[in-house]
């Protein structure tokens, strides 16, 4: 199982493809995949079926998972995708810029 340096909730920026540019939150993470999901990229055309009577079927759009190599974790004060690196904070581990410093 790999470890990704992506985590839920974080915000990224979308590096390649069709989203490029795309800034959003991450929704889902599947580190054994190493795939990521982020809100409103890499949008699919999902057909669904009615499971219940009276329960309408259609296409809705939904996030696509991405590669978490084609992410990047953005930074607010640089305001662009950069790298991070982990500092001690106290006994604490927090994630910083590697840029800047800010917290991420």
């Amino acid at each position: 199982m790999a470890k990704l340096h992506i985590k839920t909730g974080d915000t990224v920026i979308v590096l390649s493809g069709d989203s490029k540019g795309v800034k959003g939150e991450v929704i889902a993470v599947s580190p054994e995949e190493g795939k990521v999901i982020v809100k409103g990229a890499n949008m699919i055309h999902k057909h669904v079926k009615p499971r219940r009577q009276g329960e309408t079927g259609g296409v809705i759009d939904a996030e696509g998972a991405i590669y978490a190599s084609k992410v990047a974790l953005y930074c607010p004060k640089c305001d662009k995708g950069v790298r991070s690196k982990v500092e001690m904070e106290g006994d604490k581990k927090v994630r910083v810029c590697a840029k800047c410093g800010a917290k991420l």
